[in-house]
């Protein structure tokens, strides 16, 4: 969960990023903020990452864990 929340943090630290985040997933801010603790929304996340290699691995160096790392989180959350 913690990968998943960092990841989060990353992703909207961007206005375009997150502004595709939440194109692609149909979530919406309010969702978003409301669904940090819940694992559906933080495997949205990580999907929307493992969907766009290049912002897959610059995630992955900027919070300092692997790509696999974050793929693996995902499966996590989705079980």
């Amino acid at each position: 969960m913690l990968l998943a929340l960092l990841a989060l943090g990353w992703t909207v630290s961007d206005g375009a990023r997150a502004d595709r985040l939440l194109a692609l997933t149909g979530l919406d801010a309010a969702a978003l903020r409301e669904g940090v603790d819940r694992p559906a929304v933080l495997a949205a996340v990580l999907g929307f990452l493992a969907d766009h290699e290049p912002d897959l691995i610059a995630c992955a160096a900027a919070i300092d864990t692997s790509p696999a790392a974050l793929i693996a989180a995902q499966e996590m959350l989705t079980r």
